[in-house]
């Protein structure tokens, strides 16, 4: 059973909720969850999970949810993920922990995309799906948001350090999201007339103390100029002491960053650099566009006209071969598993190199004399045996490899010192790609 996972489909904002819950541990485990799974069902509109997965992957119904947290349970804590099939997306996650720990139901959701949280009556089914969790788990804090907005305000570090935030969760009022839940420690902080009093779409005390508050009915529409109006209100009601003027303009500004931005990469390098953009997080993918299309790749200059090629000076021009292909035998042995395209050999195989290059920061990460010993030769004669494979090139073999070249039409290009060149930083991954020396290679080849 294959499962929509996030991470392999197109890049899109998703809703996301964050919910952290506390429960009786007089009872069984089976008696704590059975509101938990009847709220899920009743209310997850359009998102239900199909799958639970486990030790093993199976299609979700009753005894196969308890059947996997059986298999996982360990001796303080049990984890189960959440899936579906069809679209729309779902990555749930599921945690449980058990005495002797305080115990405590973790919940993270992500429904992509979020614009299927446009419809009015499907965001109420999640507030009241999250109504019910939150009145049987009693929470410090719970929130859903737009994914992307998420990462613009900073959470969940909110300008703190990874150990701070983890120590001290949310402590104080740091940001009022679509919808939130305040446990009774926030209510009293924040004080419990003013925070019922909240200027918002829905405020509701519920029965354990902990207060619910929904800025606006929809959540895709969170960057639209009424919804940020509501957030910035509610903000500043409940944090008195914030300056309304600069709280909307902030939240303004994260809205225009999310403005979406047409990607219009330079034509010899745009195949690297969607995946590029692809890659970066959510909220950061508009400016990494723009980024983008800005960029203008140097134009190789590892190459010299035909008439100026050097002359063989090997003794046996066969072995030179021979070794060259070894050579480039070593990086497909490098990078098969991450690359299945690197034994085909081919332009497209060149950017799925680049890329996961790129991914890796390799230049930055690796040793710098591993890299000029083992990965430059490899990634030089790699490229050189695309150039011959795929534009009819011919080496020119060298005593030293950084004179080796490749014959293209009226061109002879070095792909030992483009691999040296690209190799230098993770910029010079973007500066002087593989795919942007073929790309030029094959226009200038006639």
């Amino acid at each position: 059973m294959k499962v929509l996972k996030l991470h392999d489909l197109r890049p899109e904002d998703s809703l996301r909720l964050d919910f952290e819950g506390a429960f009786d541990p007089q009872t069984t485990l089976k008696e704590a969850l059975e509101p938990f799974l009847q709220a899920l069902e009743a209310y997850a509109d359009g998102w239900m999970p199909d799958i639970v997965e486990g030790k093993r992957r199976r299609k979700y119904s009753r005894p196969s949810f308890w059947k996997a947290q059986e298999e996982e349970r360990d001796e303080d804590s049990t984890s189960l993920g959440l899936y579906r099939t069809k679209w729309p997306a779902l990555d749930m996650s599921l945690w449980l922990w058990h005495p002797p720990r305080q115990p405590q139901l973790d919940v993270a959701i992500k429904v992509q995309p979020l614009s299927l949280f446009a419809d009015a009556k499907r965001c109420l089914d999640f507030v009241e799906m999250v109504r019910a969790w939150a009145s049987r788990y009693p929470v410090t804090h719970a929130a859903a948001h737009s994914l992307a907005d998420l990462g613009l305000a900073g959470s969940p570090l909110f300008g703190r350090d990874m150990q701070t935030s983890i120590r001290d969760g949310f402590d104080q009022l740091y940001e009022v999201f679509w919808l939130n839940v305040f446990g009774p420690k926030l209510v009293e902080a924040v004080g419990r007339e003013r925070m019922l009093s909240t200027p918002a779409w829905r405020v509701e005390e519920l029965p354990n103390g902990c207060v619910l508050l929904v800025t606006w009915p929809t959540a895709a529409d969170f960057a639209s100029d009424e919804a940020r109006l509501a957030q910035a209100r509610a903000y500043c009601h409940l944090r008195p002491d914030l300056d309304f003027a600069t709280v909307l303009r902030t939240l303004r500004e994260r809205s225009a960053a999310l403005i979406p931005v047409e990607p219009r990469f330079h034509p010899d390098v745009a195949p690297f650099l969607s995946r590029v953009v692809d890659d970066v997080a959510i909220h950061e993918r508009q400016r990494k566009i723009a980024e983008l299309n800005a960029f203008q790749p140097p134009e190789p200059e590892e190459w010299r006209p035909a008439d100026a090629a050097l002359p063989s000076d090997v003794a046996d021009p066969r072995h030179a071969l021979e070794h060259y292909s070894y050579l480039a035998e070593l990086l497909v042995a490098l990078m098969h598993t991450k690359v299945p395209s690197v034994f085909k050999a081919t332009p497209e195989s060149l950017t799925d190199v680049d890329y996961q290059f790129w991914h890796e920061s390799f230049p930055r990460v690796f040793e710098r004399e591993h890299i000029d010993t083992h990965a430059v030769p490899a990634i030089g004669a790699y490229l050189g045996e695309i150039l011959i494979r795929h534009l009819g090139g011919r080496w020119i073999p060298r005593q030293r490899l950084e004179e080796a070249q490749v014959l293209v039409g009226g061109r002879v290009w070095l792909p030992f010192v483009r691999a040296h060149n690209y190799m230098r930083s993770c910029q010079s991954l973007l500066d002087a790609s593989l795919t942007q020396l073929y790309r030029v290679a094959e226009r200038h080849r006639g």
